[in-house]
């Protein structure tokens, strides 16, 4: 397969998947962990999950993140720039188009059932993300800390995401060093 037809099916990949994903970037990750790795085989499991903490660590969404990362790793600069634009795409045309229908219909009743069921199922596709990256996740005290470290500031305080990652990677650089350290001696 050329280079340009490898790009072109990461941009029909993540067109789809931005066209049929509902909440955003977690609710995502379970599509692109299925498009990339199962079907189409481009990365393996763990590259996912690799990309996915690259993603929430930098800024921006992290579906277009994940999206950038996948399509550089799968085809470079191009396949980069085609699953970017593949999963932005179908989020742009939908927001224009609703915007201009939204203002007649947003207090019918089935509208706001609709919603009410997108948010419901929205909520069980980053349920499956959470448990799904928890069980990649390195087992021991130092990642079960963390975890409840960033879960713990993470719902009752305004902390910055960013700051919660931050100092969750200080944490685990400053403890693994230790360990490392004390297990060479």
């Amino acid at each position: 397969m050329t280079k340009f037809k490898k790009a072109l099916k990461l941009f029909i990949t993540f067109f789809k998947i931005g066209a049929f994903t509902f909440g955003g970037g977690y609710a995502m990750i379970p599509l692109i962990q299925h498009e990339v790795t199962e079907k189409n085989k481009w990365i393996t499991d763990d590259d996912i999950l690799e990309i996915v903490a690259i993603a929430e660590s930098t800024p921006g969404p992290i579906a277009i993140n994940s999206a950038t990362f996948v399509g550089y790793r799968v085809c470079g600069v191009l396949g980069s720039a085609l699953a970017t634009l593949g999963v932005v795409l179908p989020s742009f045309i939908i927001i224009l188009a609703i915007s201009f229908a939204l203002a007649a219909f947003q207090e019918l009743r089935a509208v706001k059932y609709a919603f009410m069921g997108i948010r419901a199922g929205v909520l069980a596709l980053v349920s499956k993300a959470l448990i799904t990256m928890f069980k990649k996740c390195p087992k021991g005290w130092v990642s079960y800390a963390v975890i409840l470290f960033a879960a713990i500031v993470g719902v009752f305080t305004d902390i910055n995401a960013f700051i919660i990652i931050i100092i969750s990677a200080l944490f685990g650089l400053v403890t693994y060093s230790i360990i490392n350290r004390g297990s060479q001696k």
